[in-house]
């Protein structure tokens, strides 16, 4: 969005989505409005669709889009505009950036339907159980994270070598069974699809304008990945620094994600919380500071593997490196508690009735969470988890150690700070993440 409001438009601005049967297949209301418009804006694809009794004048847009489009806006704002988008412009389209820039109420759009509305159309699949990737100017590890046996997925492609990457991906990530149908030029008179298997597909590119259509099938030796957190522990590269298994998915219950939050997930490890975090709703955030480089670039991995390479991964101290983040909605402190200021720093950013999760297995860092407990209030928690293992020719508990868990919501009014409460001495503990 611009950073001042422009002024509004001197009319409302036409919004036409248009499809792969360009003009024949528009609605009469969609023809008049872009007969009566003085300026036409879209990709070269959509322009050519049009025929010339379409006579306004006809501009690109700009590249980059996004910053330009204030400024498209703005020189033509006296006069009619039309502006042309794929299919449905509120589904992943134009009408979101210019609902954002001039209003909705500056807008006239008239949807076309949709890739995923004609595909569903023509396999079958109801679309209110068909969940839609689209990997048009994202990466394609995202689509991982939707990944699950028995689930119908459509992916919106980016373009002819999209289906190849999504097969090669399916099969890396024990999905290689799974149904593939590209379908293209959904709509006009050249539609047509190819069929195959993720683990053989060998069909050559063909139409950039294509939708994959996946019925999802695991491997029998493909590891399963819940939509709950608390994911197996050989999810994940490590260097023992993670927090297990069972600890994860109390503290992910504890930091309480919600769709569009942003986490900070402070003394990454290998990255879990934050993974987890994002992995709860595709609009979450998370920012995962941790001072080792080495496993720093772990996490960056962890990340694209686990289906959320939108993970930002930042390498430093804290709370040194914290000074430059966004406001977070929840911090989550997994190992360093005892540095100096780390805790008022994470703190004060944090903002009002935001969330703050601090775990630890030493003493040190215990008594402290102990007193910011008694400053603060909250839930102070013991974890502790015991797994069976063979004893001779029996079976016995092994006990791991346990875990104390400090989670407090920050109050929506200023609150003293501990300062005036004793605290022990910062003891440095590199190696208390849980």
């Amino acid at each position: 969005m611009s950073a001042t409001p422009p002024a509004p438009p001197a009319h409302p601005v036409s919004v036409v989505g248009i499809g792969a049967d360009g003009w024949s297949g528009l609605s009469g209301g969609a023809r008049d409005a872009l007969r009566e418009a003085e300026v036409l804006i879209g990709g070269a694809r959509q322009l050519d669709l049009l025929p010339p009794e379409c006579a306004g004048v006809r501009v690109g847009w700009p590249s980059p889009l996004r910053p330009g489009v204030p400024r498209l806006l703005a020189e033509h704002r006296e006069r009619r505009i039309a502006v042309l988008a794929s299919g449905d412009p509120m589904f992943y389209g134009i009408g979101r950036a210019l609902a954002e820039e001039l209003g909705p109420e500056s807008l006239h759009v008239l949807p076309h339907p949709s890739s995923v509305s004609y595909a569903c159309a023509r396999l079958g699949w109801p679309l209110e159980d068909t969940e839609v990737v689209t990997l048009v100017g994202r990466p394609a590890a995202r689509l991982t994270v939707s990944l699950h046996d028995g689930r119908r997925l459509l992916v919106l492609s980016a373009d002819a070598s999209t289906p190849a990457t999504v097969a090669a991906l399916l099969t890396a990530h024990g999905f290689g069974p799974s149904r593939m149908r590209v379908l293209e030029q959904l709509g006009s008179e050249a539609e047509a699809y190819v069929d195959g298997v993720a683990e053989s597909w060998a069909h050559a590119p063909g139409d950039r304008l294509n939708v994959i259509a996946i019925d999802c099938r695991a491997s029998q030796d493909a590891l399963r990945l819940g939509a709950v957190p608390g994911l197996p522990d050989e999810a994940y590269e490590h260097d023992g620094q993670l927090t297990k298994r069972h600890i994860r998915a109390a503290t992910l219950g504890a930091l309480a994600p919600a769709p569009g939050e942003l986490l900070w997930d402070v003394g990454g490890g290998s990255g879990s919380i934050a993974i987890e975090w994002m992995r709860s709703h595709v609009s979450c955030r998370a920012v995962s500071v941790e001072r080792d480089p080495v496993r720093a670039e772990r996490i960056t991995r962890n990340a694209e593997r686990l289906g959320v390479p939108g993970l930002r991964v930042v390498t430093g101290p804290a709370p040194s490196s914290l000074s430059e983040l966004d406001v977070p909605d929840a911090v989550f402190i997994g190992g360093g508690l005892t540095a100096p200021g780390l805790l008022d720093a994470c703190w004060e950013a944090l903002r009002p009735g935001g969330r703050l999760v601090a775990n630890t297995v030493t003493l040190e860092s215990e008594a402290l969470l102990g007193e910011w407990y008694r400053t603060y209030g909250g839930e102070l928690t013991r974890l502790a988890v015991a797994h069976a293992v063979p004893v001779g020719g029996f079976t016995g508990w092994r006990q791991a150690m346990p875990v104390t868990q400090w989670s407090v919501r920050k109050p929506p009014s200023p609150s003293p700070s501990p300062s005036a409460a004793p605290s022990p001495a910062p003891v440095p503990s590199p190696g208390d993440r849980t």
